[in-house]
């Protein structure tokens, strides 16, 4: 049983996370009668986010910052992307949904540096430099 566990909560937690992609579809083409092709990449920006915040400040603080982050760059992405194409025919503003996604992925692609890493390998690098600028200030502080 004790083996089973991990298995049953990753798949609630993918098979929610799927939920939450599925329900901003619809409710985006029910809206708008637009596929945003961008909304998959909107939460992949918040799942960067999460990722880069909870290893610097506590759990408490980054959950709250990664939805207004979120919701700054949804706010964002329809004023500078959408909006200007309202009257414009569909197919424009499908072109422009792609290209925000593509925007979107190569931006985090470029600020990540495109490659793999553990979460293991960010937390370790932030406790280094974390514990660098203690014994930095230690240092400063006594003259050294």
């Amino acid at each position: 049983m004790q083996g089973l566990l991990p298995y049953v909560i990753n798949g609630i937690s993918a098979g929610g996370q799927y939920a939450l992609i599925a329900i901003g579809y619809t409710l985006v083409y029910g809206i708008l009668r637009l596929i945003n092709f961008a909304h998959g990449d909107v939460f992949m920006v918040a799942g960067l986010i999460m990722v880069y915040t909870t290893a610097s400040m506590p759990m408490y603080i980054s959950i709250p910052l990664v939805l207004i982050f979120t919701v700054i760059l949804g706010f964002a992405i329809e004023r500078v992307a959408y909006k200007p194409l309202r009257t414009a025919p569909r197919m424009s503003l499908m072109i422009s949904a792609i290209g925000v996604s593509y925007l979107i992925q190569n931006l985090a692609f470029y600020l990540t540096g495109g490659l793999p890493q553990p979460v293991k390998t960010l937390c370790a690098r932030r406790a280094y430099q974390k514990d660098q600028d203690r014994h930095g200030y230690a240092r400063r502080r006594q003259g050294l």
